[in-house]
């Protein structure tokens, strides 16, 4: 097995391991810092194993980070579109 996906392997786990904690920040600073470790090694898996490696470990990554993407999802829908943003829409503190 490729050392790439090795490092996948324990990102993900470390991943689960961070999210089973209970915290009052909701998760974010670790989510930053699990982004911050996430893209280089994407590249980095996507760089040894090929594209489609690459975009099952970015499927993967975003599974696990879906609130960070949602809401860059919504940063450059109001920014690029010029839409306002809705008032209605749940926030995770809502569930």
């Amino acid at each position: 097995m490729p050392i790439s996906l090795i490092l996948v392997c324990m990102w993900a786990l470390g991943a689960t391991v961070t999210a089973m904690f209970p915290s009052r920040r909701n998760h974010w600073p670790a989510a930053y810092v699990l982004i911050a470790l996430g893209i280089p090694l994407l590249g980095y898996v996507t760089y040894e194993n090929g594209p489609l490696a690459g975009l099952l470990c970015f499927a993967a990554g975003a599974s696990v980070l879906r609130w960070p993407l949602i809401y860059l999802g919504r940063f450059l829908r109001r920014h690029l579109m010029g839409e306002r943003p809705d008032e209605d829409t749940p926030t995770p503190a809502d569930n």
